[in-house]
């Protein structure tokens, strides 16, 4: 790779890492070219970009942004590395999850996930990751508790009303 290949690897990974909040840094050593294209497919299809490049230029990329923020991605640099690059920040953690199971194997590996500024290090938090809420799952919820304390008070202010209501025609 000349210099200036790496230069445009390095850019393009730049603009990834800064368009996307959440990626997942995985092993992808002993997947054969088939499997490969079995990952790429179920990436695409679940809107997750996947980019495979070199631990050196994804590091400068990550460095070159913000040194400090990404530190605690660096060790998970080593072997094969695939990027998966998620705007929902489970999707990865399912595909991966879901593939393993379809090949009976353990890998992809997932050597560290970040996600909206957190990172988790470690294949062991993949079943945590596939658990995580999404923020349209969150605002759901908040919506729902909002929602049903409202609906009580109402039922109650209207049930007492038409208490009222009968009271008063009764007399």
């Amino acid at each position: 790779m000349t210099k200036d290949q790496k230069n445009e690897v390095i850019e393009v990974l730049k603009e990834k890492f800064s368009q996307y909040n959440n990626f997942y840094v995985t092993d992808t050593e002993s997947l054969t070219v088939d499997q490969i294209g079995k990952l790429r497919r179920a990436c695409f299809d679940k809107q997750v970009e996947m980019r495979v490049a070199k631990n050196t230029l994804i590091k400068k990329a990550l460095e070159s942004i913000d040194a400090e923020k990404y530190s605690g991605v660096y060790a998970a640099l080593n072997n094969v590395t695939a990027l998966l690059f998620s705007e929902n920040p489970k999707e990865p953690a399912l595909i991966i999850s879901s593939f393993r199971k379809e090949s009976n194997g353990e890998k992809p590996v997932l050597k560290a996930a970040f996600i909206n500024g957190d990172v988790y290090a470690g294949d062991n938090n993949l079943k945590a990751l596939t658990q995580i809420k999404t923020k349209n799952e969150l605002i759901g919820e908040v919506i729902g508790l909002l929602q049903s304390p409202a609906k009580r008070v109402l039922a109650a202010l209207l049930h007492h009303h038409e208490k009222q209501a009968e009271t008063a025609t009764a007399e």
